[in-house]
């Protein structure tokens, strides 16, 4: 599998929207495979993280983002269950999984009905290791602004707590754990 064949099936290679995407999740998929590679222990998949760190923000296109140059007619909270339903569509569930799984620190049924947040209705936690790294990692770098920052626990931890104190608590744990 080639994450940037994908990829271009669906973003014109050398826009600029196609641009953010892959150096963001160049930087995700690097970041993830050195968390990994100091946790042997929990005996990642190191092929398949590197191509679902590529893939995990694939939907992007398909949600209304025009900061990222994304016209699409969805919210932007949906990018990860619509990259699934097309990686699925592509041959690739697991990879999917990833992309639905990975958005802030994940998000439960209980926060979609409390949020009315625009989601099907079910969890949309990381299980795998490989999707907890992934979802971990992305957390360090934006698609916006100075897209090559790589930001601070301290800022993620910030930028989080409007969220609640379960998504802070849930990436407190993942740094006990990953750092």
């Amino acid at each position: 599998m080639e994450p940037l064949d994908i990829i271009a099936k669906y973003y014109k290679p050398r826009s600029k929207a196609y641009k953010i995407l892959v150096c963001h999740s160049s930087l995700v998929a690097e970041k993830a495979l050195k968390i990994a590679q100091n946790h042997k222990e929990f005996l990642p998949d190191l092929v398949f993280m590197e191509e679902a760190a590529m893939l995990h923000d694939i939907g992007i296109f398909r949600t209304n983002a025009p900061d990222l140059l994304c016209f699409g007619e969805y919210p932007y909270l949906c990018h990860g269950y619509l990259g699934c339903e097309l990686l699925v569509e592509e041959g690739y569930p697991d990879h999917g999984l990833v992309c639905e799984r990975h958005t802030g620190v994940g998000i439960t049924v209980e926060e979609i009905i409390a949020n009315k947040l625009p989601l099907p209705l079910r969890d949309y936690l990381p299980v795998s290791v490989e999707e907890q790294i992934i979802c971990f990692a992305d957390k360090f770098f934006s698609k916006s602004g100075d897209i090559n920052h790589e930001k601070s626990v301290s800022e993620i931890r910030k930028s989080m707590e409007k969220y609640g104190k379960s998504s802070v608590t849930r990436f407190d744990e993942w740094c006990d754990i990953f750092l």
